[in-house]
Parts: structure tokens; C-alpha cells; sequence
């Protein structure tokens, strides 16, 4: 989905290495936000920090698409193995 897609393109030191990831993701299909992600990322975030768990709304974004989709998050971002203890994400290789 897009907020992955720029966050993984963000950084990139040369427009050849922009190009060549560029490529690599576009054979990954795009998964479409909703609105009612939206919605649910925002009371996702809301349970999180009710449980003293800290997130950022691309994150949860992030974590209700995958909800939605049923489709892990594949990260080695701890913030999401947090997020997990409290809701249902589904995490790659947990």
C-alpha cells in the first residue's frame, strides 16, 4: 500500500537505486485504504495508548489495512510486535 511504498522509497541515495527498488515494488500488488481504515487506525491507536503502548497513525494505518486484508505485516520494526500484544495484527514470522 502506498504509506509502505513511500516509506521504503524514502532515503533512497541515487535515482538509479529509486529506480531500481521502484521496480522491484511494483511487483507487489496495491492494497487499497479505505476509509473506514481510517477509522479503524484511529481506535487502534486509541487502544494502544489506553495500554500505555505508543504508536505512530501510519503505523496503525498500517496495522488495520492489514486487519482488513488479512494479511501479515512483514517488519523488523519491534514497534509492531508491541502493537500485536494489544490487537490483532497479524505479523510475518510471529
Amino acid at each position: 500500500m502506498g504509506p509502505i511504498r513511500q516509506e521504503v522509497l524514502s532515503g533512497v541515495r541515487t535515482e538509479a537505486q529509486f529506480a531500481v527498488l521502484c521496480e522491484a515494488l511494483s511487483l507487489f500488488p496495491e492494497i487499497e485504504i479505505l476509509p473506514v481504515d481510517y477509522l479503524e487506525a484511529a481506535r487502534l491507536y486509541n487502544l494502544c495508548r489506553s495500554k500505555g503502548i505508543q504508536g505512530s497513525g501510519t503505523d496503525l494505518l498500517i496495522c488495520a489495512v492489514a486487519i482488513r486484508v488479512e494479511v501479515p505485516v512483514f517488519t523488523v520494526d519491534g514497534d509492531f510486535v508491541n502493537y500485536s500484544k494489544v490487537i490483532p495484527v497479524p505479523l510475518h514470522g510471529y
